[in-house]
């Protein structure tokens, strides 16, 4: 901070948008279409006391900038915002309310929720209409200027995988390494615990390619949860875009309380795990914020511009849109609104080093006047962006509007989460009886959705649990939801989520267990046993997959949330992967399937696959009844009938190698070879007996059965049948 503080701004530069330290001092530049003056009000480093108060030249084009001549990295700053307040019109300026700068690099203070928050009195008869003149100054967090932006670190050193080779990790930061042996205490729940040669160990080990973190930027705990003691665990609800949370910093750098601390944990996280050959993809919100609707606070962009930051409703502008379930709804179809996106992008990638982003509900991204569209501004200037090209984009294709469902009408090279195989799968496995064409098409990346125009298989991410949800475990041991922790009568999460505790065995024809289902942990081995076979053949058909992978974070050791569906606000052991408890056969079977994955290109073929008459050369698909017949028209609509299997036969197209840099479970050369076979056959049996399969012409060898009762190795000629065990799948290659 430059000792004396000069009377007035000079002009400032009207890009890029924020505070920026450069030439000798800091020039600010802020968005507001609406307001009629803006000002910036600096600070002591404390932030508790204001020193001096700016008036920003301008606007043009909608921009308000300023140059302080002597100021650089440090300095502690907010802003206030003079215009018309009319809610009716959509107008909320407010300038008793001190305002976050949004494109606030690093942030100091704690937030506190207290009235003088609100744009308008609480409790007053007009509600969100009248006015508040309490100065929220001292409650308020304050933007505080950065160091002069640099490369990332983990920028040059990132893996850049082929997509084919892609398998995600979704994860939260801090439930991750709560418990996890060999983490130092003073870096549990950290940036720096991912970064840990302990957690390395796990990714490696495992064989996923690229870490999903949940939310990581700045975000605030509602009102509804502090009151009842409880924190907003998933992140969901971000405030500052462009800034780590800090409470994911370790131990020694929370306690500093410096933010240029934090940035540069999270940019050597970014550098270690890229050293170890792994991607880092955030979990980004950029479709609501942390304020609100109309009845909520004026921290940021409400203040600054309501009318231009938020979608408001067409009959009440006095109201938000709300197509988030949240309150408010970024207006990303105003070209100010997609600027900030895209520069909050490049700095993750820039300047943070992150491989690429998954956007939580995706549509409002592309919604105009007249709903969602796939080729919305947005998408096109995504498109063309030189930094962004390459980075991965992964979209969640739902929101709360109208039409939200876009599943399969994202553009060409993003991926989208395919709930469709999450209830395929859930539904063929757990014996809800689902048809075998609809598996099938879930298997081999849903063409029906992802086969139009420049649409790749690898569009589609498959999952059968993520954080939002039942675990694995849960799924597969309870009936009902659980979530009378939240706090919410057991009200929040899903209802109708697929889920069967005795997975697909009628109620009481195990050990007289009578009407009722027995949820959680069962003195019964048989159900323990069920349960078992059906999670390792959900395991084998998640990641045998044609498509991308996303295993969720601690189903591989078995963790379970009690039965809680919605642990979003569980920063405690139902929220955290339980380690005491993990099972390692488990973890090590995941990681038998995904070095099955890595050994067979064709398990991560990235064309869509050729029917079977084809030209010789070609990669084919072929599918059979378990008596060795090719599946015909009245095989796929056989209701009574769910067992069947599929061969994959890689013709003459070249193999591609395991991948350098991923080593087996074991470490050990791939048993499965190096070029993969020029035959697969899948064998699926979700019923409750064994069952007999005639294999097509051999020679074969089994490479996997999902049961574990069978040893690999070469499996009698015809005619003799392979018996499949009840409830798993087994995989065999073709020996010629």
């Amino acid at each position: 901070m430059p000792h004396r503080l000069p009377p007035a701004l000079l002009p400032g530069r009207e890009e890029p948008l924020g505070a920026l330290a450069r030439d000798g001092g800091v020039n600010f530049a802020v968005f507001s279409q609406h307001a009629q003056r803006l000002e910036v009000c600096v600070f002591d480093a404390s932030g508790a006391t204001e020193l001096r108060r700016y008036a920003l030249h301008g606007p043009h084009d909608g921009v308000w900038s300023g140059f302080l001549p002597g100021a650089g990295p440090g300095l502690v700053y907010g802003l206030r915002a003079h215009g018309p307040y009319a809610p009716e019109q959509g107008h909320r300026f407010n300038p008793h309310k001190l305002l976050l700068d949004p494109n606030a690099r690093e942030i100091v203070g704690r937030f506190t929720w207290a009235p003088e928050h609100h744009g308008y009195e609480l409790g007053h008869p007009e509600g969100p209409r009248s006015f508040d003149t309490r100065d929220n100054a001292l409650a308020m967090l304050k933007a505080r200027v950065a160091p002069p932006p640099q490369p990332a670190p983990g920028w040059h050193n990132a893996p850049r995988l082929a997509p084919r080779d892609v398998v995600l990790y979704e994860m939260h930061v801090k439930g991750f390494s709560m418990t996890l042996p060999g983490i130092p205490d003073e870096l549990r729940g950290s940036y720096a615990a991912l970064a840990h040669p302990a957690a390395i160990a796990h990714f490696k080990a495992l064989g996923v390619t690229t870490l999903s973190l949940l939310p990581v930027h700045y975000h605030l705990d509602e009102a509804a949860l502090v009151a009842r003691g409880q924190v907003n665990y998933w992140g969901y609800n971000t405030l500052a875009f462009n800034c780590p949370d800090p409470r994911f910093a370790s131990a020694a750098v929370r306690k500093t309380g410096d933010p240029t601390a934090v940035n540069q944990e999270f940019r050597q996280m970014v550098h270690a795990l890229h050293e170890a050959g792994l991607e880092v993809v955030l979990d980004v919100v950029y479709n609501h914020t942390a304020e609100g609707d109309q009845q909520g606070t004026t921290l940021s962009f409400r203040g600054l511009d309501h009318a231009s930051w938020y979608r408001l409703a067409h009959d009440d502008r006095s109201r938000c849109e709300n197509l988030t379930g949240c309150g408010n709804t970024l207006n990303v179809a105003h070209p100010r609104v997609t600027q900030f996106v895209l520069d909050s992008l490049r700095y993750w990638v820039l300047e943070m080093g992150v491989d690429g982003f998954r956007f939580d509900l995706a549509p409002v991204l592309g919604r105009g006047h007249h709903g969602y569209d796939p080729h919305a501004a947005f998408f096109t200037a995504l498109m063309q962006d030189p930094v962004l090209a390459g980075a991965r984009m992964i979209a969640e294709p739902w929101d709360a509007g109208h039409a939200g469902y876009q599943l399969g009408r994202f553009p060409g090279r993003w991926l989208e989460w395919n709930d469709k195989f999450r209830d395929t799968a859930r539904r063929y496995w757990l014996g809800a009886r689902v048809g075998r064409g609809e598996f099938a098409r879930r298997f081999t990346a849903s063409s029906d959705v992802f086969h139009h125009g420049q649409r790749s298989p690898l569009a589609s991410v498959n999952f059968i649990a993520v954080h939002d949800g039942f675990t694995l475990a849960d799924f597969t041991s309870y009936a009902r939801k659980h979530n009378e922790a939240n706090g919410e009568d057991n009200r929040d999460g899903r209802d109708d989520e697929i889920c069967d505790p005795l997975n697909g065995a009628r109620y009481g024809a195990v050990s007289g267990l009578g009407s009722s289902p027995a949820e959680g942990p069962s003195p019964d081995a048989a159900v323990m046993q069920r349960r078992e076979r059906v999670r390792r053949a959900l395991l084998a058909t998640l990641l045998l997959a044609q498509g991308t992978p996303m295993l969720c974070a601690g189903d591989e050791i078995g963790n379970t949330q009690g039965g809680n569906n919605n642990a979003y606000c569980q920063d405690n052991e139902v929220g955290w992967l339980n380690w005491t408890q993990a099972d390692t056969g488990l973890r090590d079977y995941v990681a038998e399937l995904l070095a099955l994955r890595r050994a067979e290109p064709a398990l991560r073929h990235d064309q869509w696959f050729h029917p079977s008459s084809v030209t010789p050369g070609e990669r084919t698909l072929a599918w059979f009844t378990p008596g060795g017949a090719e599946m015909h028209v009245h095989d796929w609509h056989d209701g009574g009938q769910h067992a069947f299997a599929c061969r994959i036969d890689a013709g003459l197209m070249p193999v591609v190698p395991v991948l350098p840099g991923l080593s087996m479970a074991s470490g050990a050369a791939s048993p499965y070879g190096q070029a993969g076979s020029r035959h697969l056959l899948i064998a699926f049996n979700p019923e409750p007996t064994p069952m007999p399969f005639t294999l097509p012409a051999g020679p074969w060898a089994l490479c996997l059965d999902s049961s574990g009762q069978n040893t690999p190795g070469p499996v009698p000629s015809r005619p003799a049948p392979l018996i499949v065990p009840d409830h798993a799948l087994m995989v065999l290659r073709g020996l010629d």
